[in-house]
């Protein structure tokens, strides 16, 4: 199976690198897709290493073939899961802004494969009411929301918007293999 792993900004990156390492594990091949953001917390190298590919950074970055990224990467994988996914993210997919390569690959998925998200985010932004209808309007387009999990967050307090242990991200994972 080929999994296209969209990650965003966010502390939970360091599950995000564990799961790449069970996807691997498998037997799955995985190509990391990082927001600017995301960047931030796991660097280009990490994700290169722990997933054995080419990391997606930039839609105009030249490659050795003609295909735009966005529709190359689309085409490529089996499922598109993006996790850790910031509401920032979510909004721009509830709303089809593509201004980053993740989100351009997310609008150029065929309708027939699947798109999960596992939110992960502070619990006011979590259950802010923008974030609610944003992932309504997901749901509503046929996107798997991974409900988050509750307990501490890195920002000191408890409540939901914790991305899943990996895991249960790559369970969700084997529902398409």
């Amino acid at each position: 199976m080929h999994v296209l792993l969209g990650v965003t900004g966010s502390i939970a990156c360091y599950k995000a690198c564990a799961l790449v390492r069970l996807i691997v594990a498998r037997g799955w091949s995985v190509r990391v897709v990082p927001t600017v953001h995301a960047l931030d917390f796991v660097g280009e190298i990490s994700w290169r290493t722990l997933s054995q590919q080419t990391v997606e950074l930039d839609a105009f970055a030249p490659c050795a073939d003609w295909h735009p990224r966005h529709i190359a990467l689309a085409d490529w994988c089996d499922v598109f899961l993006v996790a850790p996914c910031s509401a920032n993210t979510l909004a721009k997919l509830a709303h089809g802004i593509a201004d980053n390569l993740l989100s351009e690959t997310a609008l150029a998925l065929d309708s027939e494969k699947p798109l999960l998200v596992a939110p992960s985010m502070n619990t006011k932004m979590f259950a802010n009411l923008a974030t609610q209808a944003n992932l309504e309007i997901l749901r509503g387009r046929g996107v798997q929301v991974l409900e988050p999990d509750s307990g501490d967050l890195a920002c000191g307090v408890m409540g939901a918007g914790r991305l899943p242990e990996p895991e249960a991200l790559l369970t969700a994972l084997e529902a398409f293999a």
